[in-house]
């Protein structure tokens, strides 16, 4: 028998005790005792391995009633002397562990343990990491242009069957959508109109031209701005608010579940979103376009010229024209939206930060897009002189 001791700086004398026997049966015995902490089982650890190593036909078993304390150490050697290689035949149990620290061994699954550990990632050079983008690229427009389809189908079934449409989660939609967002949207539209007044009146104050403001904020507003920061708003609110429900659906394997219940996911989550976006976002650009031209009329009052005066000079150079313009953009924008929220929220994997990444995408995808398509809105009003 072996007593060992060892001592840590400013901690108690531990104690780990282990005896070799043989059993009637062939097998060998390793009795362990005492405390089986980080401090006093080194030596305990490599004697027990050499017994291992001393018998490896014969069967072992760890006799653990005598143990008093074990801690993540403690359990650290008996997982490996429980994953050593042997034969069948020789195997190596543990016995008589007190059941709170048998909980702690149970935890760990010796066949993962046991398994050669995975191989470092081989580094690639550049043209194989131009290679993998690219095929990454083409899988992610594979996959747009399938959910285009699918979302198309989905939205002309809807069109030829209201009747199938889901029109309780429209509505509820169309308030976290619509409603919920008239504070923020309000506010930056009152924002945007009020440094927009400021930064255009202050240079055409030198020139005594300040009434002219007038017509940069309404023309900007009504014809881009409006719109757009309205859309780029809902793709960070709404955008990602539908990326995260989708996605954590999918995480929760509830889309599997709908599918086993010969439910289409396309028909049954995104098509709802998407006419609610269509709905609302026409209207939240219409309330941002007041908002905005109100605020550059309010912010024109500190350069001496009358609210009344500003919403003639604004009525003089804008017209139904300049209203109708901006506003056909909105249900591109309102597609845009729901359809790139969705279709990241479809795409998430598992994981734990798989959800959050899945919003950042529909986010970032979804800005993106919509600044590009108001360029060619851009780009075709200007060739079509409208």
């Amino acid at each position: 028998m072996s007593a060992l001791a060892a001592t840590a700086p400013d901690a108690p004398v531990a104690q780990a005790t282990l005896s070799i026997a043989d059993a009637a049966d062939g097998s060998r015995i390793l009795a362990l005792g005492g405390r089986l902490d980080a401090y006093s089982i080194a030596e305990v650890w490599a004697e027990a391995l050499a017994a291992l190593a001393a018998a490896p036909t014969r069967r072992i078993v760890v006799d653990a009633g005598a143990v008093d304390y074990c801690d993540g150490g403690g359990v650290a050697m008996l997982v490996d002397l429980l994953r050593q290689p042997r034969a069948a035949e020789a195997g190596v149990s543990v016995r008589g562990l007190r059941p709170e620290f048998q909980t702690l061994l149970d935890q760990f699954d010796l066949s993962v343990l046991a398994a050669p550990a995975a191989p470092p990632p081989l580094r690639v050079n550049a043209i194989e990491e131009i290679g993998r983008a690219t095929a990454t690229l083409g899988r992610d427009m594979r996959t747009q242009i399938e959910f285009i389809g699918n979302t198309s189908g989905a939205l002309w079934y809807s069109m030829t069957h209201p009747h199938r449409v889901r029109w309780k989660d429209v509505w509820y939609t169309c308030e976290q959508v619509g409603a919920n967002a008239l504070p923020i949207v309000a506010l930056i539209s009152f924002l945007f109109g009020v440094i927009l007044a400021f930064e255009a009146a202050v240079p055409m104050r030198q020139f005594g031209a300040e009434i002219f403001v007038a017509d940069l904020i309404g023309l900007s507003i009504l014809r881009e701005l409006g719109p757009l920061m309205t859309a780029i708003l809902l793709a960070g609110r709404s955008g990602a608010a539908f990326a995260a429900e989708i996605g954590t659906m999918k995480v929760n394997e509830e889309l599997n579940a709908l599918t086993t219940m010969g439910l289409d996911p396309v028909r049954f989550l995104v098509v709802t979103r998407i006419i609610a976006s269509l709905l609302m976002v026409p209207l939240l650009s219409l309330f941002a376009d007041l908002i905005g031209v109100l605020a550059g009329g309010l912010t024109m009052l500190s350069f001496n010229i009358p609210f009344v005066t500003y919403l003639k000079e604004v009525a003089s150079i804008v017209n139904l024209k300049d209203v109708l313009l901006g506003l056909v953009k909105t249900p591109v924008f309102a597609i845009l939206i729901a359809g790139i929220g969705c279709l990241r929220g479809l795409e998430t994997q598992t994981g734990a930060s798989a959800v959050g990444i899945s919003a950042t995408r529909a986010v970032v995808s979804g800005i993106v897009l919509l600044v590009a398509v108001d360029g060619i809105f851009a780009v075709i009003y200007y060739i079509l002189d409208l």
